[in-house]
């Protein structure tokens, strides 16, 4: 974090508008904020799985970043730090509300009071981490074969999938059944799975069509 940023203790949100009433000033941080917390989400909601490599320190934004991703794999000096608390700050772009999703709650709040640095052995034991690697050639080529495994599959079935965890992650089951219920009945089709039986029939990798682009302001 560049604390240059929060010199004029505004949080650095009047400095280019001129903003000098409080509630015009607030109103524009919660934007600004909101913005950021933007930045993290369109992670969760890509089509396709969002694999994070994480090597060194991962502190304060790149917490945010990760805990928005679907996957993270680290190396052995690899360690996790929720390092707003340490400047006087509360993390708002994303940790407080992913972390407690994906480890315990005793120990997401335990490191989100203390700042304390989670090393990457204890963060693959409490399940923040899939995999611990050695080093960073290691990681890459562990996280690549990952990637590819996952590029194998349907590319529609796999769109599906992650879009029905997180709506499931943030709603009861018997909501969830129903929401997967409905995408099933739109958005299935039998084509994908024809060429995987037809694939594995002939001996060779299946072959689907792409997701294909996506068209804004349609």
């Amino acid at each position: 974090m560049d604390l240059a940023v929060f010199g004029g203790g505004d949080g650095g949100v009047t400095g280019g508008g001129g903003i000098e009433e409080t509630g015009r000033q607030r109103a524009a941080l919660r934007l600004n904020v909101l913005h950021l917390q933007r930045s993290f989400t369109c992670l969760e909601q890509a089509r396709m799985p969002v694999l994070a490599a994480i090597q060194g320190g991962c502190i304060g934004g790149a917490v945010d970043m990760v805990t928005a991703a679907d996957c993270r794999y680290a190396t052995e000096d690899a360690f996790f730090c929720i390092q707003e608390i340490n400047i006087g700050m509360t993390a708002d772009v994303g940790t407080l509300q992913r972390l407690p999703k994906l480890i315990p709650e005793g120990v997401a709040r335990e490191l989100a009071y203390t700042g304390r640095r989670l090393p990457a052995d204890q963060a693959k034991a409490v399940g923040l981490v899939n995999e611990v690697f050695p080093d960073h050639e290691a990681l890459l080529a562990g996280v690549h074969e990952v990637a590819a495994e996952i590029a194998s599959k349907s590319p529609l079935a796999v769109h599906g999938t992650k879009e029905t965890i997180l709506f499931s992650r943030d709603h009861s089951v018997d909501d969830s059944l129903k929401y997967i219920a409905a995408w099933q009945t739109g958005m299935f089709q039998p084509a994908d799975m024809a060429e995987t039986f037809a694939a594995k029939a002939e001996g060779r990798e299946p072959v689907f069509e792409d997701l294909g682009e996506i068209r804004r302001g349609l």
